[in-house]
């Protein structure tokens, strides 16, 4: 899909400055494997309620307050503004995402080699979600964006309780205690995020069919994204109509930069 190439291409320029060439490289095919679900779902949130202003049930709309509203900005965001903050989405996502395989499978453990491989994906995971924080830094979806790492943190401390069989909460539902069901937290959390960031990029609330479709295509994805044209279809006139693919984003600038 174009909305697709587009936030690849989005992603891969904010993080094209990073050195050396060996990681530079390394993130780089992180983001060439990445399915590019949660960005494009971005692009399409924006979309959907950019059409009406209200998405795609206005009376659904009525009454419905998010945490940003009272002080969000009303102006809609360019083209070029919605792609950045989808590669934002992105980027937190794919750090967020190597940092849980490394996690559960502890290469530091294993041969030196690995430990080597371990130590440079461990970098590039912190890069990538600090690049994602900064393209959305500046935008209502900022705060949502810290609450999902947030709560990624808590999920796999609870996670690395459970594998030592502490149990921190043993008033938590079932399926919390599922280490699969607390892993796919994340693709849950990723997905709200994308349809928050792609609404506030316009400078709307998203509708709660919005927030239905993100849960929705949570409980499908588990753990893993599919490719977007195995999953996504588009929510409203797509973004890309509009000549998204020739935009880039703003290199984001490292954060050990002065």
């Amino acid at each position: 899909m174009e909305n697709a190439d587009s936030c690849r291409r989005a992603a891969a320029e904010a993080v094209a400055d990073v050195e050396p060439p060996q990681l530079h490289e390394y993130l780089e095919s992180v983001l060439d494997r990445a399915s590019m679900v949660p960005a494009t779902l971005t692009l399409e949130s924006a979309a959907a309620m950019a059409t009406d202003g209200h998405g795609f049930d206005e009376q659904y709309d009525h009454g419905v307050a998010d945490e940003a509203t009272a002080d969000r900005d009303r102006s809609s965001g360019s083209d070029h503004d919605v792609v950045t903050h989808a590669a934002g989405v992105q980027l937190i996502y794919e750090g967020l995402r190597l940092t849980r395989a490394l996690a559960h499978d502890e290469p530091w453990t294993k041969s030196d080699a690995d430990a080597g491989e371990a130590d440079l994906a461990i970098l590039a995971a912190d890069i990538l979600v600090a690049r994602g924080f900064y393209l959305l830094a500046r935008t209502e979806a900022a705060g949502t964006a810290v609450r999902t790492v947030q709560s990624f943190g808590r999920d796999q401390t609870r996670r690395a309780d459970l594998a030592a069989g502490d149990d921190p909460d043993p008033t938590a539902a079932i399926d919390e205690g599922d280490p699969a069901a607390i892993d796919a937290n994340l693709e849950r959390d990723v997905l709200e995020l994308a349809v928050r960031t792609g609404a506030v990029a316009v400078g709307e609330t998203p509708s709660p069919r919005l927030l239905a479709l993100a849960e929705n295509l949570a409980d499908a994805a588990g753990t893993s994204f599919p490719a977007v044209e195995d999953c996504l279809t588009d929510l409203g006139p797509s973004v890309s109509d509009r000549s998204l693919e020739d935009h880039a984003t703003d290199r984001a600038t490292s954060a050990t930069d002065p």
